[in-house]
């Protein structure tokens, strides 16, 4: 699981603040994603275990969870590529079993990888992606103009894409996976391997597409960005552990107090508090532990740093991350 950067924490919540009062307008009861105990097993391997999720037309819906978690795989299915071991699922009213080349029609998907062709051309790129996409050959000229300046390579069109910079490529890839406008999107770790900055602006776009009617399902495990999505299901070994949106669960599902922590040594004092049975983790220049109480949690933190000779430079009570949630949350499931 990626860690916040404790630098650019305060950068994330400050841009995150343009989507805050996002979920309120989301009212209307259509469900574009509907998903009942589905189940994917390879072999003996349980990938997917029986999640259940319901997905409004419009929304911002994140999926958390470290590699490996069944994030991909949960994707692959929704867009047809991959078939379900067990239960049912819709996107846009589709049954993904019985329908899977329809569902690919009405889906925009993007993965990872960004899904583009490195030895052609950013323009030879968006022509490929037209012609698998079917494009209207009348609106293709419109969409490939469309595309470069979305992501502002449009004095790059005769590059090759491997020569694109990683935040150029990361929106082309998303340019391509939109050119038939699709009113649902996939997108599965799409800020993965990106800077900072390239994966703000690229939630940025995301956003403009929700506010224009699509509903996007995103994938990720960096556990800042939640914070961008309208809701969000936190998964864990195949099973959804947590849904809700950002504050449902930061409140209903985290039952103990969260201390901030500034010490003089912080590897130190997070391996003293360890082996104390307190649970501490590096966040940026600081530690969080999660404590039964914040007074007696206050009490043991200071008795146990004070006699390895650390010394103490602040300490207090904060709203948790929703890494913090999710660590919470593993170690009782």
């Amino acid at each position: 699981m990626k860690k916040q950067d404790g630098n650019n924490v305060g950068s994330v919540t400050h841009h995150a603040s343009r989507f805050t009062h996002r979920a309120s307008r989301i009212t209307g009861s259509d469900i574009a994603v509907k998903i009942e105990n589905m189940r994917r097993t390879f072999g003996a391997f349980v990938a997917v275990d029986n999640i259940s999720l319901e997905i409004k037309k419009g929304e911002i819906f994140g999926f958390l969870g470290p590699n490996g978690a069944g994030k991909s795989t949960t994707i692959r299915m929704l867009c047809g590529l991959l078939m379900p071991s067990g239960g049912s699922g819709t996107v846009g009213g589709l049954d993904i079993a019985k329908n899977p080349e329809g569902i690919k029609r009405i889906v925009g998907y993007m993965s990872q990888r960004f899904s583009l062709y490195d030895d052609l051309t950013v323009e030879e790129n968006i022509n490929f992606f037209s012609g698998v996409y079917n494009v209207p050959k009348e609106k293709k000229l419109e969409r490939k103009e469309w595309v470069l300046d979305m992501a502002g390579i449009a004095d790059r069109r005769g590059s090759l894409t491997r020569d694109l910079a990683g935040g150029f490529k990361q929106r082309l890839a998303l340019g391509c996976a939109i050119l038939h406008e699709p009113p649902i999107l996939f997108l599965d770790e799409p800020t993965s391997g990106v800077d900072p900055v390239s994966r703000r602006n690229f939630w940025h776009l995301i956003d403009d597409m929700s506010q224009a009617g699509r509903t996007v399902f995103v994938t990720t495990h960096y556990m800042d960005e939640a914070d961008y999505c309208d809701r969000l299901a936190l998964i864990y070994r195949g099973r959804i552990i947590a849904e809700g949106t950002p504050s449902e669960l930061r409140h209903e599902y985290m039952k103990r107090d969260v201390l901030e922590l500034e010490v003089d040594r912080v590897v130190e004092a997070m391996d003293v508090l360890s082996k104390s049975g307190i649970d501490a983790a590096i966040f940026g220049s600081t530690l969080h532990i999660t404590v039964e109480s914040e007074s007696t949690g206050r009490q043991q933190i200071t008795a146990a740093l004070e006699a390895s000779g650390i010394k103490v430079k602040g300490c207090e009570k904060i709203v948790p991350s929703l890494e913090d949630v999710f660590v919470t949350l593993i170690e009782v499931s």
